[in-house]
């Protein structure tokens, strides 16, 4: 038995607020959208959100990789989200990584990939 498809689901107080922040600043493009559950996706890749949050801090494991992750961080700033940790490298590892949190508490990360 194999799965059909694979969904990364975030929570959302404010659907509407929800998709626009990952539309029009994170890229994802709208499959599905209500006022409970909405669909975003971004080639096979789909990210869920579910209504019915109350916007209280929610620690994700998402990755969002772009190509340039300092950009990226900018217009999240700008656009409602926050900036947790601005994007930096590790020792040791091949990417920029930064942190952030979405309108709606959800954290996540943005990464730009360096070699």
């Amino acid at each position: 038995m194999r799965p059909e498809k694979v969904k990364f689901m975030l929570m959302a107080a404010d659907m509407r607020r929800a998709v626009r922040f990952y539309t029009t600043v994170l890229g994802f493009q709208e499959v599905f959208v209500s006022d409970f559950w909405s669909e975003l996706a971004f080639g096979d890749a789909i990210l869920a959100l579910h209504g019915g949050h109350d916007g209280s801090v929610n620690p994700t494991g998402l990755s969002l990789q772009f190509e340039d992750v300092f950009d990226v961080a900018a217009l999240i700033a700008k656009s409602g989200g926050k900036i947790l940790d601005a994007p930096n490298q590790r020792e040791g590892e091949p990417i920029l990584l930064g942190r952030y949190r979405d309108p709606e508490g959800n954290e996540g990360f943005i990464t730009q990939y360096v070699g």
